[in-house]
């Protein structure tokens, strides 16, 4: 603590003190004892309030701590003993002097505890001037917090990120569910369009089915199968070494010698006769100058340049030329001159040999 001046020795001594614990008076008297308020001259002391020139500023090692800003300082107990020095030399400087005692007045301030209580810190400060008096618990509590503060400011960035990441996440879900939406109505869409022309294909396909069905069954009332009761032995295109050429060119009909032939489509006779190996040879010449040739007859029914009309006999079944057996011979060939299938010819007429 800091040092004073020996108080002097007081100018009286009360003959009996009261008991300093218990208050009661012993009837001992007290020797060099300093009495407030009773002078050796029984003149009662009026109060001495101490004044700015009376009280000698102390200072020595124990230094109060000022809060910032001016404000009091921290321990409670330092200022006690200051306050109690001041008190205590200002007394004495006023009873050296002998100057009345002035009276000063202080304004009501809170006790000094509460303003310089821990709990308290500085204007504008966030932590303690000091960790005097703190114990580990509390400067643990205070790390504890901090550390608790800044891990909730991690995991609520945390949380934002993570919902920016769900974000973008649930986005491209949705542009991608757009995308193959989109996709599955374009495809969907071209596969009714698909559906649509293929049935209108169908429906056009079976008009044309039906309009040559009807034109066949018109041509069949024009057209007609040169022979019945007949098989079909060899086809146009056959292979084979009973044939000059190495191929059979015509279509085959055996019956029966005698049975009649007729006139496949009205026309015109242009050959009537015999005609090495096809025998006995009758061509029809049709209109468009088709040429349809019977070969192999037993007999000839017309005459060159005879009109014929479908369904006409103009012959009959025989064996004659090069055969193996009573047949019809039946060769078509264009106006041109050139050979074509019989059998696609004749159902292309609408006949069904």
């Amino acid at each position: 603590m800091a040092s004073n001046r020996p108080a002097p020795t007081p100018s009286f001594v009360p003959d009996f003190a009261p008991d300093e614990v218990t208050g009661e008076s012993s009837g001992e008297k007290k020797p060099d004892t300093f009495g407030y308020g009773v002078r050796q001259d029984d003149e009662t002391w009026e109060p001495w309030n101490p004044t700015a020139d009376s009280v000698v500023p102390i200072r020595g090692r124990h230094r109060v701590s000022k809060q910032r800003g001016g404000g009091l300082a921290r321990s409670s107990t330092v200022l006690g003993v200051g306050v109690i020095a001041a008190v205590g030399a200002g007394g004495m400087a006023s009873a050296q002097t002998g100057k009345p005692p002035v009276s000063i007045s202080l304004p009501d301030l809170p006790n000094v505890g509460s303003l310089i209580s821990d709990d308290e810190t500085p204007e504008g400060s966030s932590t303690p001037l000091t960790s005097a008096g703190l114990t580990t618990a509390d400067t643990e509590e205070g790390s504890a917090d901090a550390g608790e503060a800044l891990r909730s400011r991690i995991m609520l960035q945390a949380e934002l990120q993570q919902d920016q990441v769900d974000r973008e996440a649930q986005q491209a879900a949705e542009t991608a569910a757009a995308k193959k939406a989109a996709s599955l109505a374009a495809k969907e869409q071209d596969e009714a369009k698909a559906k649509a022309a293929a049935a209108q294909e169908k429906k056009e396909e079976a008009a044309e089915a039906k309009a040559e069905a009807a034109r066949l069954a018109a041509l069949a009332k024009q057209f007609t199968l040169p022979t019945s009761s007949y098989t079909i032995t060899s086809t146009f295109g056959q292979a084979g070494s009973l044939w000059s050429s190495g191929q059979h060119t015509g279509l085959d009909f055996a019956a029966p010698t005698g049975t009649p032939i007729k006139a496949v489509h009205s026309g015109t006779i242009t050959e009537a006769g015999w005609s090495g190996s096809y025998g006995y040879r009758t061509i029809l010449t049709l209109d468009d100058g088709t040429e349809l040739w019977f070969a192999h007859q037993s007999s000839i029914g017309v005459s060159v340049g005879q009109k014929v009309s479908t369904g006409d006999v103009i012959g009959r079944v025989g064996a004659t030329g090069n055969v193996t057996g009573a047949h019809l011979h039946l060769e078509v060939h264009t106006s041109g001159g050139t050979g074509i299938d019989p059998m696609a010819w004749l159902r292309g007429k609408g006949l069904n040999p």
